[in-house]
């Protein structure tokens, strides 16, 4: 992501969630926040998802995975999170966690697929309806059970979005 994105990712944001960051958060991302790591995805010319994380110490914390609501369920959704563990573990992190709301089953149960499991909850965590978020961690990057399951994740990636592989490569 770039500054010239934040207009198009905010549009995103807007058809995303009921409530999004303000116009100014994700400027400030770019510019001022050293954690920050922020990707885009485009179908076309058109900007239809981004996703980010911090890095904190050894960890990735994931901040927002958005993908605009006309073009859900072709799989960007998966790209866009397997695009942020792959750049966390080139940043050097050894694992990552976020929040999800309670009700976000899809959400989930593909964080589950990419080893996260639930640690926690955040009672009356999001602002517009004080819906519970789920706090979920994932395995450590390092270990063979992960990477094994990464592996077959990115091959069922390229096989049902043929290119991915080369999308990946460059995050």
């Amino acid at each position: 992501m770039t500054p010239r994105d934040v207009p198009s990712v905010l549009a995103v944001e807007q058809e995303a969630f009921a409530t999004g960051w303000p116009p100014t958060a994700f400027q400030r991302e770019l510019t001022h926040n050293q954690m920050a790591r922020y990707v885009v995805l485009s179908e076309g010319d058109e900007l239809v998802g981004f996703a980010g994380l911090w890095l904190m110490v050894d960890e990735a914390h994931v901040v927002t995975i958005a993908v605009a609501p006309r073009v859900r369920h072709r799989g960007y959704g998966r790209l866009l999170v397997h695009a942020l563990i792959e750049l966390a573990q080139r940043e050097g992190m050894a694992a990552a966690t976020l929040e999800v709301r309670v009700s976000n089953d899809a959400a989930r149960a593909l964080y589950r697929e990419y080893g996260f499991h639930e640690v926690g909850v955040r009672k009356r965590y999001y602002s517009d309806n004080k819906e519970d978020a789920v706090i979920m961690t994932s395995e450590q990057f390092e270990t063979d059970a992960f990477q094994e399951r990464l592996r077959a994740l990115a091959e069922r990636l390229e096989a049902t979005m043929p290119g991915s592989s080369k999308v990946l490569a460059s995050v």
